[in-house]
């Protein structure tokens, strides 16, 4: 449930009868520790880059995005046809192919790349939990062309002043989508959270500064042997929690300083997109 005035308080959600599948257990990633981890349909990899490391992205099938925070470094995207010099916040999207990031200073970097794409799909730490497919999760049908020829694009967040009744900053891909939450300074009040769930994708929270507490309950199905417990998981930054559907969640940002979250999904979402004016970069990537 959603407070009247929370953005999301007016999505459209279809009821949906139950499917029966098993429902997938939540996943809790310190990227200290697994800097390569997965969802589904995308692969979250986190580089803690020093001036002068050059990263190879591979030869990728799709795009690849890299989000860019605060603490990143700048960096130059390199790809057959150029350069892309980058040195503030917002989310850099590299057209299918050969790329390389050269990194000139020190800072986090996060770079999602489809789960499919061969050149990282062994890599993530918990690819066994998918071994196969999770039934709950709709498989990555990738979106419309972008506009225009193919090219490196930019969306920084300096160009995307704060606007009342818009529920983050979100921008899309024809594969993702990542919604930059608004800095959260001290404990979020526990009398207003917004537990919610989703019928048929992955949430990937990603906490950027700060420390969260996940809330997420599991929907009793006929089989009581699949029970869970309710999960309050306690977790600093950076980390990444990967929400499967239907679980019912909330996040509670409880660190005095300042707590922030990405919110990313694969494939993007239809209820935001269909929301006018949430995606900011809705004019390049159409809606299927």
């Amino acid at each position: 449930m959603y407070e009247k005035d929370d953005p999301r308080s007016s999505l459209a959600t279809a009821a949906r009868p139950d499917t029966g599948d098993a429902i997938a257990a939540p996943q809790y990633f310190d990227l200290r520790e697994n800097p390569v981890v997965r969802a589904q349909n995308v692969i979250l990899v986190h580089t803690e880059a020093r001036a002068g490391d050059d990263l190879d992205n591979g030869t990728l099938e799709g795009e690849l995005a890299i989000i860019v925070t605060g603490a990143s470094p700048a960096f130059t995207v390199v790809t057959e046809d150029g350069a892309t010099n980058v040195d503030e916040p917002g989310l850099v999207v590299v057209p299918p192919g050969a790329s390389r990031i050269s990194v000139r200073g020190d800072g986090p970097l996060v770079r999602l790349v489809e789960a499919t794409e061969p050149a990282w799909r062994d890599r993530p730490a918990n690819a066994d939990a998918y071994a196969q497919d999770h039934p709950r999760v709709a498989l990555l049908r990738r979106w419309p062309e972008p506009a225009g020829k193919p090219r490196v694009r930019f969306y920084p967040l300096s160009q995307v002043p704060d606007e009342p009744g818009r529920f983050g900053r979100i921008f899309r891909t024809r594969s993702f989508m990542v919604n930059f939450l608004p800095e959260q300074h001290g404990p979020r009040d526990p009398r207003k959270l917004s537990p919610h769930h989703h019928d048929d994708f992955e949430q990937l929270s990603l906490a950027v500064q700060g420390e969260y507490v996940h809330h997420i309950r599991t929907p009793w199905l006929t089989d009581s042997t699949t029970w869970r417990e309710d999960e309050h998981v306690r977790i600093g930054s950076p980390s990444v929690t990967i929400i499967p559907p239907p679980t019912v969640h909330t996040s509670e940002a409880s660190d005095p300083g300042v707590n922030q979250l990405i919110d990313i999904f694969s494939p993007p979402r239809t209820d935001f997109s269909e929301k006018p004016g949430w995606v900011l970069n809705a004019d390049e990537y159409p809606m299927p």
